[in-house]
């Protein structure tokens, strides 16, 4: 049974459509189900988390990411007696608009977007499940619950909350979201802090021996050295992640629910109203988590290697999006037509939207293909 400041589903501020209740799933079980058949899901499993998909088999992708999100986050939501369907239905949905190859491809369009009201991954998977999608007869998009949008949205400039109704108003009002949301938000670090060590350490771009710079991971490997001063190679690596994210885990949700208790929280109207979210770290391990994600930062997202595959990912966004605005027949038929569409409403800022669509939905092999395609020209000979 949900705590009393968790989301009931019977509470829920509904769907954008009036669709009958389900009869054997609660309306969160049905969001998270329609997010799993979507297109855009399978897509994730072709999009790059750090690095590019064809890199290797055991890297995370956006797909795996997100269930590893899921899994952490529903983990917590059960010791807190929060919505377990509700966090994972988010975490399931929180990546649905990212772009072909990770913050790479969303930074090039972006830039490519900036004389057109930008681009947000984020706001991109709202729109993803608001519009996107069409495999409904009776709307297009997801449909899917306030609670989930609310979720799923969780940053956005205050130019676009305007523009969003219902979904963007706490952004205007500054209000917070439900715990549910907050939960997801920082699982959705926890793992990819963690996850993307294990990928780093796999790559060899990092090592164990500058990750013990890092007093989190120094404390954690001494503790796993003690018990086990044999252990090397994978095991070693796994025993020393599974260990850190119980760490946070732990801490989050200790933290977390002294936190509820010191504001008095008796229902979610007191979540809303809280000047400050609610889950949170302790102010030591928050100190310590942003010294590893610094480390992360300087020594993998910003490794020469990674760098020149990012370098290489933005000329492809750039490239397609530029060649895309220049003559819509390059486009295929269905997605040109929606330029044209678009680009009726709102002249060149709508035909830049339907191209960002379109490449935002792309996964890396597809995107090098089209960029292949375009400008190889060993293909005319």
């Amino acid at each position: 049974m949900p705590a009393p400041y968790a989301v009931h589903p019977q509470q829920s501020r509904g769907r954008q459509y009036a669709e009958p209740a389900p009869a054997y799933r609660s309306e969160f079980q049905r969001d998270r189900d329609r997010i799993i058949h979507s297109k855009a899901f399978r897509r994730l499993e072709y999009k790059t988390q750090v690095f590019v998909n064809h890199e290797g088999d055991l890297y995370r992708t956006r797909l795996t990411h997100s269930l590893e999100v899921a899994q952490i986050a529903r983990s917590v939501a059960r010791s807190m007696a929060l919505n377990e369907d509700l966090v994972e239905a988010i975490a399931l949905a929180h990546d649905l608009g990212h772009t072909p190859f990770g913050h790479a491809g969303q930074d090039a369009l972006n830039k490519c977007m900036a004389d057109y009201g930008g681009f947000e991954h984020n706001l991109q998977s709202l729109r993803v499940v608001d519009w996107l999608e069409d495999a409904y007869a009776d709307f297009s998009g997801l449909n899917l619950c306030f609670e989930t949008r609310e979720g799923v949205l969780k940053h956005c400039a205050l130019k676009h909350a305007q523009a969003l109704g219902e979904v963007g108003q706490r952004f205007l009002d500054k209000t917070q979201p439900s715990l549910e949301a907050q939960l997801t938000n920082i699982a959705d670090e926890i793992a990819y802090n963690n996850h993307d060590i294990d990928d780093g350490l796999r790559s060899g771009l990092i090592s164990l021996e500058q990750l013990q710079e890092v007093a989190v991971f120094q404390q954690v490997w001494q503790a796993v050295n003690a018990r086990y001063p044999t252990l090397t190679g994978q095991r070693l690596i796994h025993e020393i992640l599974r260990r850190l994210i119980d760490l946070m885990v732990t801490d989050l949700t200790e933290t977390s629910l002294a936190a509820l208790r010191g504001a008095h929280i008796a229902d979610i109207d007191g979540v809303h109203q809280h000047g400050t979210p609610l889950m949170q770290y302790s102010p030591a391990l928050r100190a310590q988590k942003n010294e590893l994600k610094r480390f992360l930062r300087h020594n993998l997202y910003f490794h020469p290697s990674v760098y020149r595959s990012t370098w290489r990912a933005q000329q492809i966004i750039e490239a397609l999006f530029q060649a895309f605005m220049q003559d819509t027949h390059l486009l295929p038929a269905e997605h040109r037509q929606f330029a044209l569409r678009y680009s009726e409403t709102a002249g060149e800022s709508g035909q830049a939207r339907a191209i960002a669509d379109y490449i935002a939905g792309m996964t890396d092999r597809y995107a090098m293909k089209q960029y292949s395609e375009l400008f190889d020209f060993s293909r005319l000979v």
